[in-house]
């Protein structure tokens, strides 16, 4: 999908002109054309993106917005050769390890000047995700908690509440089996959903610091504490926990068994409730729990990605790549596009509002209150990219055939003795 955007092709309310007024009058002079290849591809998030698009050129009339918006899991593979062939000026991509190969290859500008000049001002906390080397290359717009979304109504109907311990938690699930129904939702078709269970499961076993000891390499996958983890999955797995052929789905085509009641819950990112919500659930049916405790004292890690923007390298127009970063970051537009009406997640800037979102609220209060462990940024993003990808390779086979464990995490530990 491409749109090209001139002055006067959108019509913008009020708000948003006041909004972006002040980067509207610091880069009056902007001219020539920006290009912007966004992976914002579900709906929501393509309209939201479309809608930054189309405000930032009103806002210059001397400035062309070129967007191309592309599929998100096809963008995992595409946007080196994007970026080495002919890069646009500014991309969507990810925190933390998951930027790392585009830094190392020189691909991603480095805007470290930017940050220094009080280009982001309310993006301190967040600025070590976007660090490697002392430097910086990116900005963050958005961040997400993830945790377990649930039919409150399928609870209530079966005399359950939410579960603060692991015993709790398989006691709940085996009221559901019982009932005719898998407790969890789950599609492993792209392998990452998976990685979200081992992230929860491992920090809440073994804890965060663990967890990222595993990740930077530090520990062996055949370590027992490992095992443990596994061990813990397992036992929603032989209790039939998990829906039937699940690495045929996506998570998007995972969703229909959670709205039609033959699942619970998933454990997913606050991405999810739009799609569930459109899907005919109401704010009545849905709710929200952060993972139970597995190990008593073990302060609780969170998984909460954060999605960001650079500039490459390569970039033609480095003066309006600059405001338009400048812009998307700014407080009134982080609490704007992060709204339930929009992305329906987290702004990052820390002036900006926390919509007023039965969701939003529940995961901020998480996040800001009760993850003393740590933030992760995710399993595909926090391991290196190769690791990762042998790594939930190995989740998914586990999830399917549990009895293969040992095969699996000695083809992992040999590829973490490769790879580090």
């Amino acid at each position: 999908m491409r749109s090209i955007f001139k002055t006067g092709a959108a019509a913008l309310a009020a708000t948003t002109m006041l909004a972006g007024a002040a980067h509207a009058d610091a880069h009056a002079a902007l001219s020539g054309t920006l290009r912007i290849v966004s992976d914002m591809s579900n709906p929501g998030p393509r309209a939201t993106m479309e809608m930054l698009a189309a405000e930032f050129d009103e806002m210059h009339p001397d400035l062309e917005v070129d967007l191309t918006i592309v599929d998100r899991e096809a963008w995992k593979t595409q946007i080196r050769n994007v970026l080495s062939a002919d890069p646009p000026d500014v991309v969507n991509w990810y925190a933390a390890n998951r930027m790392g190969p585009y830094v190392n290859a020189g691909l991603f500008m480095d805007i470290t000047d930017w940050w220094d000049a009080g280009d982001y001002a309310g993006l301190e906390s967040v600025r070590g995700a976007l660090t490697q080397d002392g430097r910086q290359w990116g900005v963050p717009y958005t961040y997400y908690q993830w945790g377990v979304y649930y039919r409150e109504d399928i609870f209530n109907e079966l005399g359950l509440s939410e579960p603060a311990t692991w015993e709790e938690e398989l006691a709940n699930c085996q009221v559901i089996v019982d009932s005719g129904r898998a407790c969890y939702t789950i599609g492993t078709r792209f392998l990452w959903t998976a990685g979200g269970w081992f992230d929860y499961l491992n920090m809440r076993t073994n804890g965060f610091d663990f967890h990222m000891e595993l990740a930077r390499g530090e520990v062996p996958w055949t370590d027992e504490r490992v095992r443990q983890t596994f061990a813990n999955w397992r036992q929603l797995i032989d209790m039939g926990g998990f829906i039937a052929d699940h690495q045929n789905y996506s998570w998007q085509e995972a969703l229909p068994f959670m709205i039609n009641g033959e699942a619970t819950a998933y454990l997913m990112g606050n991405f999810a409730v739009d799609q569930l919500r459109n899907g005919g659930l109401t704010d009545d049916q849905l709710d929200f729990y952060q993972f139970p405790i597995i190990t008593e004292g073990l302060p609780q890690g969170e998984d909460a990605p954060t999605d960001t923007f650079h500039v490459a390298s390569g970039a033609q127009n480095v003066e309006a790549a600059r405001a338009f970063l400048a812009y998307v970051t700014s407080p009134e537009v982080q609490t704007r596009i992060n709204g339930p009406d929009n992305l329906g997640q987290l702004p990052v800037n820390a002036n900006s509002s926390v919509a007023d979102d039965e969701f939003l609220q529940q995961g901020f209060a998480m996040l800001s209150q009760n993850a003393q462990g740590g933030i992760a940024q995710f399993f595909d993003r926090d391991w290196p990219a190769e690791m990762a990808s042998i790594g939930m390779e190995g989740l998914q086979e586990f999830m399917v055939f549990p009895d293969n464990l040992d095969d699996i995490l000695e083809r992992l530990e040999a590829a973490r003795q490769r790879i580090y």
